[in-house]
């Protein structure tokens, strides 16, 4: 029997949304698995309307969620409705679908949840295939004028891409999830260009991008804008400055996400149309934030948590890292087994540290002696097995001006967040 005739499981319009996301893990025999077919497919049987709404795509390696964030904000504040789609969550699923800043409830997700079931027959969907068409109609259903979607780890056979955008933004291209997009950056971008549609508006965030990406924008006729020739930001101490080819702020706060990123999102809300005066500028880059990203949750001492868990991601915590004064550093981190681990570990290791290494109980998890084995022997390292224990240890040992920094995964900042809401 094939993937896509795997029988359906007798779907109850009672579950709650813990039975229907077990329902989801258990329909598919893959977690991941490449291909428009299934989703279109389905997507056409539920005959969602989108014509009336704005969408915006986003792929890219690194700084989607805080790219999606910005925009929301950026609609928000200018006074137009706006639904947003994200994953993977940090604590509780309902976190994957905004509108107008607030989650929906877990009713309305099991509804969709229903309208999904009820329009896939037989076909077998991933468990973020079936999450992501649930948002889809979560979506189509909402007021929301603009829509915001957050491509998964592709771009070009991503579920998200059945949709046809109006701007498709990518925000950065490195290596991450090789042995599914390919093992270097003009291969990565080649997919990750596969948002891209004919004459439409694009945003290229990235600051260094191979040369497929460019290929593939005259392929398709975009209309593109490309940070560091159409639009540019700087740092300085007067704070944040963005400009392009007919705006220019100046001394604006500096942001809480990459300004690379932030950089990103301001052309997206000036193609958009949307018109923020300076105030509303100044609220936007103020308020801007993340779980998870770069997020401080004590001082004395000082915890930072990050999800980064690829080489770029990694290269941009270990920048943040300098800017930071502190006596003791404390490096508690969990990975995924398929990450490249060596390289993504690689920037830290030239700091004086403590590593306080953590196996990941989850499917795809490595352990902490994987974790161990790229570290050169002069490292100070612990091994513990789990993230609570880790990170209670590393509370334990440091002292008031040292710095904890919490990363390697979703699933690892997830057990610290946990663990600070349960005090």
């Amino acid at each position: 029997m094939s993937n896509n005739q795997v029988p359906r499981l007798a779907a109850q319009a009672c579950w709650d949304l813990e039975q229907w996301l077990e329902h989801m893990a258990l329909i598919h025999p893959q977690d991941i698995e490449l291909g428009l077919g299934r989703s279109a497919k389905v997507y056409a049987e539920l005959a969602l309307n989108m014509t009336d709404k704005t969408v915006v795509t986003v792929a890219g390696t690194n700084g989607k969620g805080t790219t999606c964030a910005m925009l929301e904000q950026g609609i928000l504040l200018s006074g137009r409705s706006v639904a947003v789609y994200s994953s993977p969550h940090l604590i509780e699923y309902r976190e994957r679908v905004r509108v107008n800043g607030q989650m929906l409830s877990e009713q309305q997700h099991c509804q969709a949840f229903e309208k999904v079931e009820n329009a896939r027959g037989e076909t077998a969907l991933t468990y973020f295939e079936f999450g992501t068409l649930a948002a889809l109609q979560l979506m189509s259903d909402s007021s929301a004028d603009m829509l915001i979607l957050e491509v998964g780890l592709g771009g070009r056979l991503d579920t998200v891409n059945i949709v046809e955008p109006n701007i498709a933004v990518i925000t950065s291209i490195d290596l991450d999830h090789q042995a599914w997009l390919g093992d270097n950056k003009e291969d990565i971008g080649r997919e990750k260009a596969g948002i891209f549609r004919t004459k439409i508006k694009a945003v290229i965030g990235e600051l260094d991008p191979p040369h497929s990406l460019y290929e593939a924008a005259k392929l398709h006729r975009v209309a593109g804008s490309w940070q560091g020739q159409d639009f540019s930001y700087t740092e300085d101490q007067q704070g944040f400055n963005w400009h392009n080819h007919h705006l220019n702020y100046k001394g604006l706060p500096l942001p809480h996400i990459p300004a690379q990123n932030a950089s990103t999102a301001l052309q997206v809300i000036d193609l958009l149309g949307l018109k923020l005066d300076k105030s509303q500028l100044i609220q936007l880059l103020a308020n801007t934030q993340l779980p998870g990203r770069g997020q401080i949750i004590q001082h004395k001492p000082m915890v930072i948590l990050d999800v980064a868990h690829n080489p770029q991601a990694i290269r941009h915590l270990a920048a943040q890292i300098t800017k930071c004064e502190y006596r003791e550093l404390y490096l508690v981190t969990a990975m995924l087994a398929d990450k490249d681990i060596e390289q993504s570990l690689s920037p830290l290791l030239d700091f004086s540290a403590h590593w306080l290494l953590a196996s990941l109980d989850v499917p795809r998890g490595a352990t902490s002696t994987q974790l161990n084995s790229v570290l050169d022997t002069g490292q100070k390292v612990l091994e513990f097995p789990d993230v609570s224990q880790a990170y209670c240890q590393a509370l334990e040992l440091a002292k008031a001006d040292d710095l904890i920094v919490v990363f390697g995964s979703f699933f690892t900042v997830a057990v610290v967040l946990q663990l600070i809401q349960k005090r």
